[in-house]
């Protein structure tokens, strides 16, 4: 995955640097760069939820040595972007920042409030952002040379005309306000905590709409769908069939199809997990319809598929010539090979949940600890995308 600058999944991750931490012990250094063990216990915390110490002793060993090689990685790009002169302007980062609080619908007020809970400074989030332009740009460097012929994409269709058809369904925009406490994940800060709250936010937020409120604006600033929220609400498009094997309601699908227009909004629709839904119809396509290699988009679609591909890659050789060429001393599994007995581990450090100045990444070499760019999954949406 290519490095993103998302600043609420920062906030919420609350990853710490050592210096800041009572846990002074050394897991790695990459060229001589320090990566602490309280970093990784840090990412641990967050991936598990705060529930760590119920981990076995091999899963947590597992776990802390897949999070440091992570950090490693991302160490070792960010050094590879620095030899190459490729870090982004004081310029750059501020407006990157500036851009993740504009698609998160987070104030001036929010963006302070988020820091202040997670106990977080300015510097720890223009550091992060620093490493993933940096490693962007790197990237890109890259992934620029690639090209891709015309035989190519021809031989792609080809092989995979399934998959280009236009099904019958419709794209969607939607509002979600969940009665469970959602504070903690970054979403709208005047989160519903119970059903009498949703029940009047969802309520509030109808009356917003039907007094002309934009809706993209209501929901990145109001709902409460943190793998939506950055993309106005959007969900993409659902074909009939994902709408019905993803819950929802028959009459509710009818009426896609059938009376509303494109433009149109529901009231709010309660579904049986308890969330409320208002949803807008921004497509509709009736009929399904096989598409040639000549409609519109199909080579566009292609050709972006295939540079993708090639992108990743690219981005795992770049991985590789990037720690072929560091040293890297990983003392951490060095201290499992010689205590084996105990993997050379200790129990989950409690401090891990302390938050403290700088966040550390753990969802890829690439990127900070965010929540994947893309379509809703089931689990967080009524609809796959």
């Amino acid at each position: 995955m290519l490095a993103a600058v998302m600043f609420a999944a920062l906030i919420v991750a609350g990853c710490g640097s050592s210096t800041e931490s009572p846990d002074n012990t050394v897991a790695a250094t990459v060229n001589g760069k320090k990566i602490m063990l309280s970093e990784v216990e840090r990412v641990i915390h967050q991936q598990a939820q705060g529930n760590e110490s119920k981990m076995s002793a091999h899963d947590l060993a597992q776990a802390r040595l897949k999070v440091l090689d992570t950090l490693i990685q991302r160490e070792v790009l960010f050094q590879r972007a620095e030899q190459e002169k490729l870090l982004p302007t004081e310029e750059q980062i501020t407006s990157a920042i500036n851009q993740q609080k504009q698609q998160a619908g987070s104030t001036d007020e929010d963006f302070a409030r988020q820091l202040k809970e997670q106990n977080m400074s300015m510097e720890a989030v223009r550091e992060e952002a620093k490493k993933d332009l940096a490693i962007n740009s790197l990237q890109d460097k890259y992934a620029g040379k690639i090209t891709i012929s015309d035989r190519e994409v021809e031989d792609y269709y080809n092989a995979n005309k399934q998959q280009f058809v236009n099904a019958r369904g419709v794209g969607l925009g939607m509002i979600v306000v969940d009665p469970a406490d959602n504070s903690q994940q970054g979403v709208a800060s005047d989160d519903a905590k119970n059903e009498t709250d949703a029940k009047t936010k969802i309520d509030n937020i109808n009356q917003q709409l039907k007094s002309g409120a934009d809706f993209a604006t209501v929901a990145r600033a109001r709902s409460e769908d943190p793998n939506s929220v950055q993309r106005g609400g959007d969900i993409g498009f659902a074909s009939e069939d994902d709408l019905k094997q993803n819950g929802f309601p028959s009459d509710l699908v009818a009426r896609f199809m059938g009376a509303m227009q494109v433009g149109d909004r529901t009231d709010p629709v309660r579904f049986p997990s308890g969330k409320w839904y208002i949803f807008k119809l921004q497509e509709k396509r009736l009929q399904t319809e096989n598409l040639t290699l000549e409609s519109q988009g199909v080579r566009q679609q292609i050709t972006v598929a295939l540079t993708n591909q090639r992108k990743e890659i690219l981005n795992a050789a770049l991985v590789e010539v990037a720690i072929s060429e560091a040293k890297i001393i990983n003392s951490f599994a060095a201290n499992m090979l010689a205590n084996p007995g105990n993997l050379g581990l200790r129990p989950a450090s409690a401090d891990a949940a302390k938050p403290a100045g700088t966040p550390a990444a753990a969802s890829s070499p690439s990127s900070s600890p965010v929540a994947p760019k893309g379509a809703s999954s089931p689990a967080t949406s009524p609809a796959k995308k």
